[in-house]
């Protein structure tokens, strides 16, 4: 019998860095990130960075859960979803005030249209608001 080895401490940094930056899905707060870009008044300039960075992180997420479940097999409207939010979440922020909310709205449009779709074909549970009774 061989003794037991020690696992890499790499692997094992690796690890411990995506429990800790994990972040469980949550419907809602995807909801609210794509509706505070999409309101009719626009974000602040002083917000546009820190909305850029949860929206990427969300598009991320959803992406990572349409891949999980082979979204594309089950509805071929996924490709095209998946690739708009891939796509999202590899353009550059720029600079420009104007652009940056126009990309940001992009953005959320992304995050929602994903989430529906998800939603819809059984990969992800509905957004509680969405099924509230008012």
């Amino acid at each position: 019998m061989e003794p037991a080895q020690l696992p890499n401490e790499a692997a094992l940094r690796a690890a411990l860095t995506a429990v800790r930056t994990w972040k469980p899905y949550d419907g809602d707060a995807l909801l609210d990130d794509a509706g505070d870009v999409l309101d009719t008044v626009a974000p602040s300039e002083e917000r546009v960075e820190e909305l850029g960075q949860r929206l990427r992180g969300d598009l991320m997420q959803l992406v990572g859960i349409a891949t999980t479940f082979e979204a594309e097999k089950q509805d071929p409207r996924a490709v095209q979803r998946i690739g708009s939010a891939r796509r999202s979440i590899q353009a550059e922020m720029p600079g420009d005030y104007g652009r940056a909310v126009s990309h940001l709205r992009r953005m959320g449009w992304a995050v929602q249209e994903l989430l529906e779709l998800l939603v819809e074909i059984g990969c992800v549970k509905a957004p509680d608001s969405l099924s509230e009774v008012p």
